[in-house]
């Protein structure tokens, strides 16, 4: 038993062997297949990097969803610092910043170049104010917590916008549907060239085929090695698109980084994780297979010995 499985094994192992030599001994044919399916399979993987670090560079919704309280001009800093801390202990606040009114005037002659204009006020006309990050990032809490908020007895007006935020994630998730749809028709494109690859090898090979099933060879065994070729095909194509994705990423690597650091920020562009290589790598694999399993049960059953 332990010996007819070795060699049941021994002959995966050569036809695989054989078929990567069939390619290795085609070169110009294989590597302009190979270049399809390379770009075929690199521009969905590509955009979906793409997709996941813009989605990083917009940071948590939480943070992009912060709003402001502006508390009545009579309430004092006492009061507005007793407010902060009881709407810091909720369990749907993760954090409430109180903005006091002296340092909201600065802030405001400093960034607003009326500075002179407004030193000739009487009195500071701006109140306190609290910045509020909502612990959850739905439009219903955040909207029921802005609800609440206006509710209190000290708040003049509370100002929230989330329509931006719901916008963003709606383009988000159209461009995700677009890239899965993308996705399914280069996948489907994969498995047309090597199945149009592999019928042509088959062509090739037509007396071979011939002679085989002449002597009694199976189906089985006859497809074996054109199903390892279409998996060759696909996890050579596979590894170009890795490869391609990382050489585009580190040329956009140093812009990126420039125009993050204009904005204060030290965003770093990602690659593909372990994970989505190893994703990338097997659907290739799969699609090759696929495809050369649909070429060789269409075209092997229209070959019989003469």
């Amino acid at each position: 038993m332990v010996s007819r499985l070795r060699h049941y094994l021994l002959l995966h192992v050569q036809n695989f062997l054989a078929a990567f030599g069939r390619l290795v001994n085609q070169p110009v044919g294989s590597a302009m297949t190979v270049i399809v399916i390379a770009i075929a399979l690199a521009l969905p993987s590509g955009l979906r990097v793409l997709l996941n670090n813009f989605e990083a560079l917009s940071g948590s919704w939480a943070g992009a969803i912060d709003f402001s309280v502006y508390l009545d001009m009579d309430v004092s800093e006492e009061r507005a610092s007793a407010i902060a801390r009881e709407l810091e202990a909720r369990n749907d606040v993760m954090q409430v910043t109180l903005v006091p009114r002296d340092q909201a005037l600065a802030e405001f002659q400093s960034y607003s170049g009326f500075g002179v204009a407004l030193d000739a006020l009487q009195e500071n006309p701006l109140p306190h104010a609290l910045v509020v990050r909502p612990a959850g990032d739905s439009r219903e809490q955040i909207q029921s917590l802005a609800d609440d908020l206006d509710a209190l007895e000290e708040t003049d007006i509370v100002q929230v916008d989330t329509a931006w935020v719901e916008r963003l994630r709606s383009i988000l998730l159209l461009v995700r549907r677009i890239v899965d749809l993308a996705t399914v028709l280069l996948g489907l494109a994969v498995v047309l060239v090597i199945g149009n690859t592999i019928r042509l090898e088959i062509n090739n090979r037509r007396t071979e085929i011939e002679v085989v099933k002449l002597v009694g060879g199976s189906d089985a065994f006859i497809r074996r090695p054109f199903l390892y070729m279409g998996l060759c095909y696909g996890l050579t194509g596979s590894l170009l698109a890795m490869l391609t994705i990382g050489l585009s990423l580190v040329t956009l690597a140093s812009p990126v980084r420039s125009l993050a650091g204009l904005y204060g920020s030290g965003f770093e562009l990602q690659g593909l994780t372990a994970g989505q290589a190893l994703i990338l790598l097997g659907t290739g694999a799969l699609l090759g297979w696929a495809g050369a399993g649909l070429a060789t049960a269409r075209h092997l059953r229209a070959i019989e010995p003469s």
